[in-house]
């Protein structure tokens, strides 16, 4: 059973997964199958992959902040 990577193209989410059969499978965060297979990193390890990844987790960290920044400002303003 192979494993593969995949980011949802819905939701933005990264994950692994067995495939059997070649069943696409469905995303964890959101359910949906519209996947992009991304090719595995496993067996590289150099500075410019670190940095790569720690880049790309900085971005979706960055918008998850301002995306919640929004949201608690919204809760205020139902509030008030």
């Amino acid at each position: 059973m192979p494993l593969y990577e995949y980011e949802c193209l819905d939701c933005g989410e990264n994950f692994e997964a067995l495939v059997r059969n070649s069943n696409i499978p469905p995303c964890p965060g959101c359910q949906s199958r519209n996947l992009k297979q991304l090719i595995s990193m496993f067996s590289v390890d150099s500075e410019g992959v670190r940095q790569s990844n720690l880049k790309a987790a900085r971005q979706k960290n960055a918008k998850m902040a301002k995306d919640k920044a929004i949201a608690d400002h919204e809760a205020t303003l139902d509030h008030h």
